[in-house]
């Protein structure tokens, strides 16, 4: 077993794609996804998509894996009546660990790539958290769950992080910062400002790929190094038909930024420690 199968062992991916999915061609189901990881040794992955909540599906994964264990999520977006807290309530009772703001059905999102129709905004004109989405911040603190920007703006995501941070969450994730296609593209220094109000940054294997941003890898480097591995996260966003499964994603990615002369000690913090601590598993 060469360095980087050792350090997938015992990872932990928070952004796995998966079918069935109503509008994407997926390369795995979320049992492939699940025994693919058991298979590489992985602790743990999230299930993400982006019309349905993945809590009841990853409670029937959990049957058929002994070694891995797999997490629901929910994304905001229309296909759950968007800024919905019954919903995420729901999910919480489920057990899903992550909420994610609107992605494909953010104002962001859906202007930055041409889309028809009037996007989901979490703030309001005068620039302040919507009321639904306060209702969701204390469920999300009482339940302890992980909080998650998805495909917002930069401002949208500036002013959940602070709100979250006034509320008492100390879950929270920043999503997507050096993509240009989705989601909120932050500078270095705005990611150093996220980081020191609380919040971890997550860096996606998928920006590198071909089909993706095609991001060089050390610009996820030269990011982790200014911000620091201890408030970043890595993860795979992988699942799509085009692009390798997520555990080979896992193992790619590893390689690769070790290759980039990011430290094993650097890597091993992004892919458990930091994804350990906020989905509350123990220590190992």
């Amino acid at each position: 077993m060469n360095t980087t199968e050792r350090m997938v062992q015992g990872s932990i991916d928070m952004h796995v794609h998966h079918a069935p999915d109503a509008h994407i061609r997926r390369r795995v189901d979320a049992l492939q996804a699940a025994l693919q990881a058991e298979e590489a040794g992985m602790r743990a992955i999230v299930l993400k998509n982006h019309d349905y909540p993945t809590a009841p599906l990853a409670h029937i994964v959990n049957q058929s894996v002994r070694n891995l264990t797999v997490f629901g999520s929910i994304s905001l977006d229309f296909a759950i009546g968007g800024l919905n807290p019954s919903a995420v309530e729901t999910s919480a009772l489920l057990g899903a660990k992550v909420v994610w703001m609107p992605t494909f059905s953010s104002a962001n999102d859906r202007e930055r790539l041409g889309f028809s129709g009037e996007g989901i905004r979490i703030l309001n004109e005068k620039g302040k958290i919507v009321p639904a989405l306060q209702d969701i911040l204390d469920i999300v603190k009482s339940h302890d769950m992980v909080l998650a920007t998805g495909h917002v703006s930069a401002a949208e995501a500036f002013a959940l992080v602070d709100e979250a941070k006034r509320k008492g969450i100390t879950k929270i994730v920043v999503t997507h910062p050096l993509e240009t296609r989705v989601g909120a593209a932050l500078s270095i220094e705005e990611q150093q400002q996220m980081a020191e109000k609380g919040a971890f940054i997550e860096h996606c294997f998928l920006c590198t790929m071909p089909l993706g941003d095609r991001l060089d890898p050390m610009k996820i480097v030269e990011a982790v190094r200014a911000v620091g591995a201890e408030r970043c996260l890595l993860t795979t966003d992988l699942g799509q038909d085009w692009n390798p499964p997520p555990a080979e994603g896992m193992r790619m990615m590893v390689a690769t930024l070790l290759r980039c002369k990011l430290s094993i000690e650097e890597i091993e913090l992004m892919i458990k420690a930091n994804p350990t601590r906020l989905l509350g598993l123990t220590s190992e």
